[in-house]
């Protein structure tokens, strides 16, 4: 093989990596077995004990730019979804996801996990190697899989399909556009020897996001169909922006000034 073809092969290995790898989680509701999950504990402990970390490390996972791009094109994709969604709400940040998602990133095992949160929280996975410009680099495979997906459910992609199943997926991308997954928290991590799928990668840029609520029950649509913000939950006080429904602004700007 020459090395132009060697090259190509390596670019494709990324993009499926990236875009059909990681949805076993995001997939299945709790209720059923996460069966390729359960050997993940042994090696770490995870969670929101944070005591596992060092103390005399400050340095965040995630930039203030790739937090912002990454929180404004979910909610571009959210706010443009078709047909149309009635129920979709605005998604915000959540440091405590984003602390889970550094936590796991860390860790750098290609596994979904820990399975003590995948419980109660939504996660997509994305890997590559090489430089990149852009963290939605990593991010855009995931929206890409809509081309797979027919609403309310995938025509071409299955969302059983295990961790290592071929063919297209589609769960990364309902993730994104779960309605009532409203926050998200992100890391990404420079992993130096990433085994991934058995091959050990070196410098690999691995990006978590964590979701919550959790998302992507299996039988259950990501969203209602109607006017934009027509079926947006109470809590919302009936505002809506860009087709979501939008938390109502509050302030003490009274009571600052009396």
């Amino acid at each position: 093989m020459n090395m132009k073809h060697q090259l190509f092969a390596i670019d494709l290995m990324l993009l499926c990596i990236s875009c059909g790898a990681s949805a076993l989680a995001t997939s299945l509701p709790a209720s059923l077995p996460a069966a390729n999950l359960t050997s993940l504990g042994a090696a770490h402990s995870f969670g929101t004990d944070t005591t596992t970390l060092s103390k005399t490390r400050r340095k965040r996972y995630i930039s203030q730019n790739d937090m912002l791009a990454i929180l404004d094109y979910h909610n571009k994709v959210r706010g443009k979804v078709f047909p149309p969604a009635s129920n979709m709400e605005y998604m915000v940040w959540d440091d405590t996801l984003a602390k889970t998602a550094e936590d796991w990133a860390h860790a750098c095992l290609w596994e979904h996990g820990p399975p003590n949160l995948l419980r109660f929280l939504g996660q997509n996975l994305s890997v590559r190697t090489g430089r990149y410009r852009s963290i939605l680099q990593l991010v855009k495979p995931w929206y890409d899989e809509v081309k797979d997906y027919s609403f309310p459910y995938p025509r071409d992609c299955n969302p059983r399909c295990p961790l290592r199943c071929y063919g297209p997926m589609c769960t990364h991308y309902t993730q994104m556009v779960w309605a009532t997954s409203n926050k998200v928290g992100c890391a990404v991590h420079t992993c130096h020897n990433m085994n991934v799928w058995g091959s050990v990668w070196k410098r690999a840029t691995y990006l978590v996001c964590n979701y919550s609520p959790k998302g992507n029950w299996i039988g259950e649509a990501p969203y209602k169909v109607g006017v934009p913000c027509s079926a947006c939950p109470p809590s919302y006080g009936g505002s809506c922006s860009n087709n979501m429904c939008f938390p109502a602004l509050r302030t003490n700007y009274l009571h600052w000034f009396k």
